[in-house]
């Protein structure tokens, strides 16, 4: 799975089944806060079938290096939000895509910044890659900041981008090289 990963005031793992019950409360209590960000849910999204599946394909694609999952945890625990790493690509790009949530409750206050933040070592020095991907919609400002607080430069902007909330969405387009100061 996944490796353990320490930040400011938080942590990143991979999920676990144990991890079910925290995970399907905060997303099903975050779900109006989340939808209008995300690809659509599925009917089942918030069942433990549905989280078992989720996990095995976490499993597959952590153990073919095609993805990272990870679940974000204050340091006491509480579980506030998660991070992938996805589309990981070798050869000549040597690449891959960040995407992030965080839980309603605990929106705006650093803990996804710090994940982000956390994982650029991870990105760059264990995985060895030269680029790190972002992308969100042009209304949403506290991505935006974010990422930029994070140190990723805003390079364009993607027409129909990504399926979101049931509509393809156009997208402003972020990335962090290896070679660009780190935040």
């Amino acid at each position: 799975m996944a490796p353990h990963i320490e930040g400011s005031g938080i942590y990143l793992r991979g999920p676990a089944m144990a991890d079910f019950n925290e995970w399907a409360a905060l997303r099903a209590t975050s779900r109006g806060f989340l939808t209008p960000w995300e690809p659509t849910w599925p009917g089942d999204d918030l069942t433990r079938t549905a989280f078992r599946r989720r996990l095995r394909r976490y499993m597959r694609d952590v153990r073919e290096e095609q993805a990272f999952p990870f679940l974000v945890f204050r340091a006491d625990h509480v579980l506030v939000g998660g991070c992938t790493l996805s589309n990981i690509r070798r050869g000549v790009t040597q690449s891959c895509s960040l995407g992030y949530w965080a839980g309603e409750p605990h929106a705006g206050k650093g803990h996804i910044g710090a994940a982000v933040r956390a994982l650029v070592p991870f990105v760059f020095d264990e995985l060895r890659l030269h680029r790190l991907e972002a992308a969100c919609l042009p209304s949403n400002e506290a991505s935006k900041r974010l990422l930029l607080k994070c140190g990723f430069t805003k390079e364009g902007y993607a027409r129909a981008y990504l399926k979101i909330d049931g509509a393809w969405r156009d997208h402003e387009l972020f990335a962090m090289l290896s070679t660009d100061p780190r935040a």
